[in-house]
């Protein structure tokens, strides 16, 4: 039997306010219908992080605030980069991206079919006023990569009564991060923020440097408002690849060390979004236009022979809907146009190291130089009818097409760039010739909601997600392949859920099943394979409990298994048999955080986070142990505008993995970070 190790975490945060059954019921979310609504009459499951939460926390990595929503883990990895999950296994290769959908602002932040599983590093989610989480499919206000879940981060709104805020902060290995924001009042008021981070890094040659920034201003027009944001960001990063072996996280030596030490990630992004909001007699106008712009570049060092890629994307669309209110009936419909030009590059220094096939199916040179031009449509409907005071029943619909055009600048075929062939059948790259691919699909959604009371509620979901197939998929081919035949992955989600808030406790419990297929899986061997199925059931449970006037206690926990509902065997590579669990994916997660509110001038709380067993490949013959993980915050309130926080993570040192994976005959991870401190200075200015 393997050991399990405790990590026990106190937390204390200057300023946090305890939360009462009111503050639960009046909660307000936006990211299920695009407007302001209660929680408590929400029809489906969300998770809510408002501004107060997100202060308290004041994460370095998104992963950090995850721990505190049920059915959420977002994969730590080097620096910046994460791996997501919600209510699924964490998905790697070409078929990890687009299984999540991320919005700033109600916008997603990448064009339909080309996602970056990293992409949340480019938002500022440190400065956010809201972030709002949907586990499983989107409704039909969303649309493909909705499938998994939706992350939504809302960025400060202009706002006359918000004063400046400024803050520094200090931590290990040379970390210093600075953050500001703040607003102006009058006829047009103006919201600013911006974080800047520089990271030596715990590991050797792993260091980064990374800011973040936003402004919105809003004017009157047309008997509307109008709100114009742009949204930036920038990423340096020396990048620390896997350490090898079985439980190599254990060893302090290979933990700190970087086998990779040329390995690295640059990313820049920029977002302009306008939103114009009309209130009318009949209908609520809602059209938002947007331009972005991303470009990255990395070492892929978790492949043999580390080829380089390079991507970008620019896009434009738009976003239109209008919205009627009755007293007993509210509609949106919507239509969501996008177009987009993209371009991706893989190219090889060097020989591949390893075996004579490796050598020899992995070239050096070119393997991939292409560009596609997409072009998408959806149009919805999503209503919601109250039919007695206590039942209420939503239904929606959403059409969505999507098409690429694709142009190859390579040769055809699996050759090396050159045109001379590769030996062992041919190289692992395969370049489909110039080509047009479109798809469609249709997604429909019905949920109902039952009032028991005031303070509780019952709800139900039907709903399916779909995710278009990603250009990575479809023209970054390997041997064996001439056309991708895949179509548009699909989920089919049922869930039921309980919500209530007392006057001293609130909590919310959801059951889910879900079937997909037309999944695409990357083996240990690191070969694609395609038309997988898999089948995932699960409970989550949020709630807290106010024990005192002073004290609080919140918990999440999910038990939840993914599996395999297919058989089939990867060439020259692993065999997928239905039943097996899926890789990566732990049965029990969760986190427990017990709260001190005291006099007004100091604040703590106790955390314990949770990550269960879990397989590292198909065949389910190899495993990491779980871990349990615990950061140490203190927080002090100097005056009315100064506060100072202390934070210890992982105060016993426990050796852990942020990731841990089985592939190319090897045990890999990337360990976890030790006992670190940090300390942060405020400042929150008055208007």
């Amino acid at each position: 039997m393997r050991t399990r190790y405790v990590i026990v975490t106190i937390c204390a945060i200057a300023g946090a306010s305890t939360a009462t059954a009111d503050s639960v019921i009046d909660e307000i979310v936006v990211t299920s219908t695009r407007t302001p609504a209660q929680l408590i009459s929400n029809i489906g499951n969300i998770s809510v992080f408002d501004r107060s939460a997100i202060e308290e926390v004041s994460h370095i990595h998104i992963y950090e605030l995850m721990t505190r929503a049920a059915g959420v883990w977002i994969g730590r990895g080097s620096g910046q980069e994460s791996l997501p999950s919600i209510r699924s296994p964490v998905l790697t290769g070409a078929g990890s991206c687009g299984a999540f959908l991320t919005l700033e602002d109600g916008v997603p932040t990448r064009p339909n079919g080309f996602c970056n599983v990293n992409q949340m590093f480019e938002i500022n989610t440190e400065l956010a006023q809201s972030i709002e989480v949907i586990r499983g499919p989107g409704n039909a206000l969303y649309g493909s990569n909705a499938l998994h879940g939706t992350m939504n981060v809302l960025l400060p709104e202009p706002l006359a009564d918000s004063g400046p805020q400024a803050n520094l902060e200090l931590g290990p290995y040379d970390f210093v991060r600075v953050a500001g924001s703040a607003s102006t009042g009058g006829s047009a008021p103006l919201a600013v923020g911006g974080t800047y981070s520089n990271d030596g890094g715990f590991r050797d040659d792993s260091g980064y440097w990374q800011y973040k920034g936003f402004a919105k201003k809003t004017w009157g027009l047309q008997q509307g408002d109008l709100t114009a944001g742009i949204s930036f960001s920038d990423l340096a990063q020396d990048t620390a690849g896997f350490i090898l072996g079985e439980d190599a996280y254990k060893d302090p030596s290979l933990s700190r060390g970087n086998l990779n030490p040329e390995a690295y990630r640059d990313a820049s992004s920029q977002r302009l979004v306008v939103r114009w909001n009309r209130p009318g007699e009949q209908y609520d106008l809602d059209i938002r236009p947007y331009l972005r712009h991303s470009e990255m570049e990395f070492l892929q060092h978790f492949l043999p022979g580390k080829p380089l890629e390079e991507n970008g994307q620019v896009s434009a669309g738009v976003l239109a809907s209008a919205r009627r209110d009755t007293e007993n009936l509210s509609i949106v419909y919507g239509v969501d146009l996008e177009f987009a030009d993209v371009y991706l590059r893989e190219t090889q220094d060097g020989e591949t190291e390893g075996s004579d096939f490796l050598r020899e199916t992995r070239p050096e040179g070119k393997h991939y130089d292409f560009d596609v031009q997409s072009i998408g449509g959806a149009a919805y409907v999503q209503a919601e009818r109250r039919w007695t005071p206590r039942l209420s029943i939503s239904a929606g619909l959403r059409a969505e097409y999507v098409r690429y055009d694709y142009r190859n600048n390579m040769l055809t075929g699996n050759t090396r760039d050159d045109g001379t062939p590769c030996g062992f059948g041919g190289c692992l790259y395969t370049r489909p010739g110039d080509r047009e691919d479109s798809f469609s699909n249709l997604a429909p959604k019905l949920g109902f909601l039952y009032r028991l009371s005031d303070q509780a509620t019952l709800y139900a979901n039907l709903a399916r997600g779909f995710r278009a197939p990603q250009m990575t998929e479809l023209y970054r081919l390997q041997s064996g392949q001439v056309v991708a035949d895949i179509d548009s992955e699909l989920i089919d989600s049922v869930e039921f859920g309980w919500r209530k808030a007392a006057d001293r406790w609130s909590a919310d419990v959801a059951a889910f099943a879900m079937r997909k297929k037309n999944s695409v899986y990357r083996d240990a061997d690191g070969y694609n394979v395609s038309g997988g199925r898999s089948r995932h059931v699960g409970v989550e449970l949020t709630s807290d409990i106010f024990l005192h006037d002073r004290w609080s206690l919140a918990f999440n926990g999910t038990w939840a298994r993914h599996t395999y509902d297919f058989d089939a065997v990867a060439a020259q590579g692993e065999t997928f048999v239905a039943g097996r669990d899926v890789d990566t994916a732990p049965r029990w997660q969760g986190s427990v955080e017990l709260r001190y509110r005291g006099d007004g001038r100091i604040d703590g709380a106790l955390q314990w986070v949770s990550l269960g067993e879990y397989y590292l490949d198909a065949e389910n013959q190899h495993t990491y142990p779980g871990h349990d993980i615990g950061n140490l915050r203190i927080g002090y309130e100097i005056d009315k505008r100064w506060s100072v926080s202390f934070r210890l993570n992982n105060i016993t040192d426990v050796a852990y993995a942020d990731r841990a994976d089985y592939a190319f005959g090897n045990y890999r991870y990337f360990p976890g970070r030790g006992r670190e401190l940090f300390v942060q200075l405020q400042y929150a200015g008055e208007r």
